[in-house]
């Protein structure tokens, strides 16, 4: 919400005399084969995921360029560093979130203000309850994926990062290795990627939305 966002912020000031730093880290999923998405999942997804981190910098960056000084935080995740299938509303959106925070912190640089995007890998929060599963039997997809980070455990590597201004801070082992592979060898990652989603497809189902 633009204006809850503003109004927040803007209140934050009044009372405070200034503003430090701005954390985004709203996120909602839709999982499914791309083919099966509508565009209201779509919208959904970008709304949050992007439209959310968007309404934090128009609300936060000139108050933080004005006073010379500020820290952006924008949580994207590891699905903006590597293609992630079955999750590509999500994962354009991250890639969105990534791109904004690199070029943001060049802009923002001789201004004073500091940016840094979050890359988690699994985190154990309530993502995974809530985000529908379109066209899959959900527990088993699910039960593909790694277990999550305790999220106290990953707010304090994010924070050990913002306080060294890392451009970029990828949390996770698993999430750091997909990181690696991805600079080291993209076509290997696609292979992965690939052989991913041919395992993930063993769980189509002609069901309503899980």
């Amino acid at each position: 919400d633009r204006g809850a966002v503003r109004r927040a912020i803007e209140a934050t000031v009044e009372v405070e005399g200034r503003l430090d730093y701005l954390f985004s880290n709203a996120g909602v999923g839709v999982g499914g084969a791309a083919r099966d998405l509508s565009a209201a999942d779509w919208d959904r997804v970008i709304d949050v995921n992007l439209g959310g981190v968007v309404n934090g910098v128009l609300a936060a960056y000139p108050i933080m360029a004005r006073q010379g000084a500020g820290h952006i935080v924008n949580v994207a995740s590891v699905a903006g560093l590597v293609p992630l299938p079955g999750e590509i509303s999500y994962t354009t959106s991250k890639w969105a979130v990534v791109g904004l925070s690199r070029a943001l912190r060049a802009e923002a640089a001789d201004l004073g203000v500091k940016v840094t995007g979050v890359c988690p890998g699994t985190v154990a929060t309530p993502i995974y309850e809530t985000s529908p599963i379109v066209g899959f039997d959900r527990d088993a997809v699910l039960a593909m994926w790694p277990r999550g980070m305790a999220p106290d455990a990953c707010a304090r590597e994010l924070l050990e990062g913002v306080a060294k201004n890392r451009a970029e801070v990828v949390i996770t082992g698993h999430a750091r290795a997909l990181r690696a592979l991805e600079r080291l060898s993209p076509r290997l990652v696609d292979a992965l990627s690939l052989r991913y989603f041919r395992r993930v497809r063993r769980f189509k189902t002609d069901g309503p939305r899980g």
